[in-house]
Formats: structure tokens, C-alpha cells, sequence
């Protein structure tokens, strides 16, 4: 056990003080929240409602139109959230691990009896630290109050905990950036713009119902609307399985490729 928190703690260390050292890698957790932020002021229904009323006939009621439209559109600023645990994060991870990889730090690393648990939730650690603050942004700008902001916000760290392991899985198994890029990079696409497809297409959204990333946004459409095909206790059940069945795959690679890099 004292091994395992030396290692967390070293690991963490490390990589807060690469991160201030680097302060342009902190935009990442900035962009996403204020975009979401942007759209929010711009997505003004009842402005827009009230500027089209000279075009409409009297007879007209604009203001249940406006209300359909908000009922029928994907929700964009928590859209945002989503995109920010799946594509954001994602190659953030990888591109912080396939560093160590070329360094040859991470063999050594693990030639110096470092686990893959330490090792995974030192760098994990931090990311989950600087996406705290991220996931509380999206929840204010979301208009979450009471306990739908704890619940998306719980949804939120959960999606971006499946998103470290993955990238990190990511990382450990590449060479170098370019091949960690390569790969990494269209799985977060798929994860980060798959959901907002999936509004419009029933068959995207079956195809990607046991992804993390699909059920953070049913959460945030639950949360929005108060209906879901899918209970929320599933939801977070399928998030978690998630984390599960990557962390079990990045033990495997981390074991297999630490000491060969």
C-alpha cells in the first residue's frame, strides 16, 4: 500500500509541475466551458422569437413555436460537455503518456517497480482535478441547481474518468505522438461528435448506447427534459463499466509494452 501511494504521489507531482511549466495545456480545460458559455448567450429563443414577430401573421403564437423549437433541438451547451469528456481529453492523455513513452521514462519507471494503478492515477489524478473545475462550469452554464447539478456533475467526472484510461491506454500503446494521434484522435471524434449525431439518427444513438460518452449525454437530456428511454442508475452503470473494461485493457498494454519502450 505505501508503495502504491509513493507512486501516486510521485506521479502527480510530476505532472502538476509539467502542467504549470506548460500553462498552454490548461486551455484545453478552459475552451470547451467557455464555448459552451458562447453558445448560451447567443441561443436566446424568446430574442429571436421576439425579432421574427414582425414577420408572422398575428394569428401566429411565435412563442410556442420558439418553445417547440427548444423541445426538439439538441441541448448545445451541455452538447459541449460531452465533446469535452470525449474528444477533448482523450488525446490530452495520450499525448501526456506517449511523452514519457518517448523518453523512455516509462520504462524505466516501470523497471523501478512503479504499478500500473499508481502510474495511471497519477497522471489521472491531475486531469481529474483540472476537469473538476471544467464540470462545474458546464453545470452552472447548464442552469443544473439543487440535485441535477450533483448528478451531472457525477455524470461528468465519471464520463471523464473512462476518458483518462482510454487515452492513456492510447498513450502506452504508441510509439510516438504521430502513431498516438493517429489513433487516438478518431476514436475521441466518434466519442465527442457521436452523441450529437445520435440526436438526429436512432440508429447512430443504438449504435452508441453503451458508449460513455452517449450516456453522458442522456443524462444531460434527462436532467433537461425529465425523459429518457434509460434510467439514470443505467446510465451511470454503463459509464462505470466502461471505466472498468479500459482500465482491465491499459493494465494489459501497460504490462506488455512498458518495459519494451
Amino acid at each position: 500500500m505505501s508503495g502504491f501511494l509513493s507512486g501516486f504521489k510521485a506521479i502527480f507531482k510530476k505532472q502538476i509541475k509539467d502542467t504549470l511549466r506548460n500553462p498552454a495545456s490548461l486551455m484545453q480545460f478552459i475552451i470547451f466551458p467557455l464555448i459552451a458559455f458562447v453558445i448560451t448567450l447567443l441561443m436566446d429563443f424568446e430574442a429571436q422569437a421576439e425579432s421574427m414577430a414582425a414577420l408572422i401573421p398575428y394569428d401566429v403564437d411565435i412563442y410556442a413555436i420558439a418553445a417547440d423549437m427548444v423541445a426538439n433541438m439538441p441541448n448545445l451547451t451541455t452538447m459541449q460537455a460531452t465533446i469535452f469528456a470525449g474528444m477533448g481529453l482523450i488525446p490530452v492523455v495520450s499525448g501526456i503518456i506517449v511523452e514519457d513513452v518517448e523518453r523512455k521514462s516509462l520504462r524505466f519507471l516501470k523497471m523501478a517497480g512503479l504499478k500500473p494503478s499508481s502510474y495511471l492515477l497519477g497522471i489521472g489524478g491531475v486531469i481529474l482535478f483540472y476537469s473538476f473545475f471544467s464540470s462545474v462550469a458546464f453545470s452552472l452554464i447548464g442552469e443544473f441547481r439543487g440535485l441535477d447539478f450533483w448528478v451531472f456533475l457525477a455524470s461528468m467526472m465519471s464520463g471523464v474518468a473512462a476518458s483518462i484510461v482510454l487515452g492513456a491506454t492510447f498513450g502506452v500503446m504508441s510509439t510516438n505522438a504521430q502513431a498516438s494521434a493517429g489513433v487516438a484522435m478518431p476514436v475521441a471524434m466518434i466519442l465527442g461528435f457521436g452523441p450529437l449525431v445520435a440526436q438526429f439518427n436512432d440508429s447512430v444513438a443504438r449504435g452508441l448506447h453503451f458508449t460513455f460518452t452517449q450516456q453522458l449525454n442522456v443524462v444531460a437530456d434527462y436532467l433537461n427534459t425529465g425523459i429518457s428511454d434509460t434510467s439514470l442508475w443505467e446510465s451511470f452503470a454503463i459509464i462505470w463499466a466502461n471505466v472498468a473494461v479500459l482500465s482491465v485493457l491499459f493494465a494489459i498494454v501497460y504490462t506488455k509494452k512498458g518495459l519494451k519502450d
